[in-house]
């Protein structure tokens, strides 16, 4: 299970039952030394977004763990730290990471300049190194918004209907316009008609 590195605190009897763990699996463990294993090495995440980058290691002795951003923008060290001793993370991410004990880190509300490769290194304390590499995607949402799409939709929506009232309304107006005029011409026919047969 992962559990976020508490740091300094906390020493005591649980650091001695780490280091009675540890010697134990270090006597137990067959010569090898360190394993690394990067589950997903691609991660497509969008804007804003919290990204686990997840390995798992295991090493006759105690570890060290280092991850580094590298992008177009430049190399920036993460967060370091040595199992049940350590943690230093990097003033750039000081709010923005969460380090778990098996060498996986959270990186919290993502943005366009996260995007480009994370590599991570696994030193034992003989000197063994281990290396893995994460490549991260980071896309911007553009418009892609339902409840954007959906004001929109309401909007066009309504404008449509307050045209077709428009139209309607200039169409009665322009018929009830013409038949004034035809009752008018027709009248002013019927006068002259009778005024020339009254003549004859």
């Amino acid at each position: 299970l992962m559990r976020p590195l508490q740091g300094c605190r906390g020493r005591g009897v649980v650091m001695g039952t780490v280091t009675l763990c540890l010697a134990a699996g270090w006597a137990l463990q067959t010569p090898g030394g360190i394993s690394l294993v990067v589950p997903q090495p691609n991660i497509n995440a969008t804007v804003a977004q919290n990204i686990l980058l997840s390995v798992e290691y295991s090493c006759r002795g105690v570890a060290t763990i280092e991850w580094k951003h590298v992008s177009s923008w430049g190399t920036t060290s993460i967060v370091e730290w040595r199992s049940g001793n350590y943690v230093n993370i990097s003033t750039v991410y000081k709010d923005r990471v969460t380090a778990f004990e098996n060498g996986s880190i959270q990186l919290r509300n993502v943005g366009m300049r996260d995007a480009g490769y994370y590599f991570v290194t696994v030193t034992e304390e003989h000197g063994t190194n281990a290396y893995g590499t994460i490549i991260v995607n980071v896309y911007e949402i553009i418009y892609e918004d339902l409840h954007f799409v959906a004001v929109l939709f309401a909007f066009l929506a309504a404008v449509s209907a307050i045209l077709i009232c428009f139209m309607w309304l200039c169409n009665k107006s322009l018929h009830l316009f013409q038949k004034k005029t035809t009752h008018k011409l027709t009248a002013s026919t019927t006068e002259e008609i009778e005024l020339e047969t009254t003549e004859c």
